[in-house]
């Protein structure tokens, strides 16, 4: 089981800044890939942005340009750069790993951490 810890959550008024943390229990080089994603109160929880063992990165429309995914592997850590902050950032963020296992991907969630962009 990947068991994964999130930190760097908070509050920010528009236009500012934050950093997420992921550290995972193993290599992250490892893994089919990791994201984050996120879900705001009575909506659907929606990929963030992913990044694949690869290093090949994927973003929603909404996030491109403003957010920027990465993985330290000695860390086993992926980060998550959110810059320009708007108030409908405001979600609770959750990291993922997908672990491939014979022919199925399994997913791992981390706790969810909250960001609130104020307005």
């Amino acid at each position: 089981q990947v068991q994964l810890v999130e930190s760097g959550g908070g509050s920010v008024q528009p236009g500012g800044s934050l950093i997420l943390s992921c550290a995972s229990s193993g290599s992250i080089s490892s893994l089919y890939a990791m994201g984050w994603y996120r879900q705001a109160p009575g909506k659907q929880r929606d990929m963030v942005a992913s990044i694949t063992g690869g290093g090949s990165t994927n973003y929603a429309d909404s996030v491109k340009g403003r957010f920027t995914i990465s993985g330290d592997n000695a860390k086993n850590t992926v980060y998550l750069q959110m810059n320009s902050l708007k108030p409908e950032d405001t979600a609770v963020y959750y990291c993922n790993a997908q672990v491939r296992r014979s022919q199925t991907i399994n997913f791992y969630w981390g706790q969810g951490t909250q960001v609130t962009v104020s307005s």
